[in-house]
């Protein structure tokens, strides 16, 4: 870090993610951009998240009143990949055709798209698990930064071959457990399925703020027994309605969790009045300081955060605002501050 580093400064124009000066060799935090929405079905936009997050970032103040400066540990934001910005473009166009058309019946021309979106789908997971284990193998803490909630399937295997058994706080409106939701094997309502089917190391997901969901997934979800903990948006609502503190809930979801925990986290378990122009927001959700409080306790509990993804952040249409952006850089750095706090990197203020 240069020693004229000023952290109460404003952020060069030249800087990195939050206004930080670190090289990816000096940071012990390294976010992978993954500009990806091949699959979304209703708004679009979340392919910008990632660059979005990064232009507003400069605009955070890191002095930090829970965590004793994270950002000393090093937090640096890799540049995005042309091929994965291509591979979008070619994979979006493709299933839009299949989206469009309401699926493939037996018409040869859609059968094409949807082989085309599901091999580009499986092509980014491949790119995505191999970009994080070298990450990981380098002794790096990842948080990867999408596009839609597809994107961090690869990051599950990369953490499942590199630490083991391990869990997910999943914090999102939906369950994502859909059976290749409109055909797509690798679609963002089906994120949670796929890992839940293909990596036996993910021993339990613990969802939090689902509020829209549909019957085969609360099937899927009720047959997975004990591997599955399921705190519906509603249920906070009734306990707060029946006088239960927030912090009772919060901790009875701390305690669900395995001794080692991935969270991701899609934008849209917040109120959408945070993130109006996700693409599929739901009324409800949780407060901010409420999801962060949630993040800090699984922090000290003494269980370990192995790493996250934050998805959905998709910036307002023709730059108009940048609210969305700027709620999700400043979750962004609550993730990073309490991955950080967990893995021992940053202490308690």
């Amino acid at each position: 870090m240069p020693l004229d580093f000023d952290p109460d400064g404003a952020a060069d124009s030249d800087a990195g993610v939050f206004g930080l000066p670190f090289s990816e060799a000096e940071s012990a935090l390294v976010l992978l951009p993954v500009p990806w929405e091949v699959t979304t079905s209703y708004g679009a936009g979340t392919s910008e998240g990632p660059g979005a997050i990064l232009a507003a970032s400069g605009q955070i103040d890191l002095y930090d009143d829970q965590v004793q400066d994270p950002w000393r540990s090093g937090i640096h934001m890799r540049a995005e990949s042309p091929r994965i910005r291509a591979m979008n473009r070619k994979g979006k166009a493709a299933a839009q055709k299949v989206i469009s058309a309401g699926g493939v019946a037996d018409t040869p021309a859609l059968k094409k798209a949807l082989a085309e979106a599901n091999r580009l789908g499986g092509e980014l997971n491949t790119w995505v698990r191999a970009e994080c284990a070298g990450l990981m193998a380098a002794g790096k803490v990842v948080g990867v930064v999408g596009g839609d909630h597809s994107v961090p399937y690869g990051a599950f295997q990369a953490a499942a071959a590199a630490h083991g058994s391990f869990g997910l706080l999943h914090f999102d409106a939906h369950s994502d457990t859909r059976d290749a939701y409109e055909g797509f094997a690798w679609s963002h309502a089906s994120i949670m399925r796929n890992a839940l089917r293909d990596i036996p190391q993910i021993s339990r997901i613990v969802q939090v703020g689902i509020r829209d969901y549909c019957r085969q997934e609360a099937e899927f979800v009720a047959a997975l027994g004990p591997r599955a903990k399921v705190f519906p948006g509603r249920e906070f609502s009734r306990a707060r309605f029946a006088g239960k503190t927030f912090d009772e809930t919060a901790a009875e979801v701390v305690d669900a969790l395995p001794e080692k925990v991935w969270v991701t986290f899609d934008v849209d378990g917040l109120d959408p009045k945070l993130c109006p122009h996700t693409g599929t927001p739901v009324p409800g959700g949780l407060e901010f300081d409420e999801a962060d409080r949630i993040l800090g306790l699984v922090a000290r509990s003494g269980r370990t955060i192995l790493g996250f993804d934050l998805v959905e952040v998709a910036p307002a249409p023709g730059g108009k605002d940048e609210w969305d952006a700027n709620v999700g850089m400043r979750l962004l750095f609550r993730l990073a501050a309490w991955t950080l706090r967990s893995r021992g990197l940053a202490q308690d203020r």
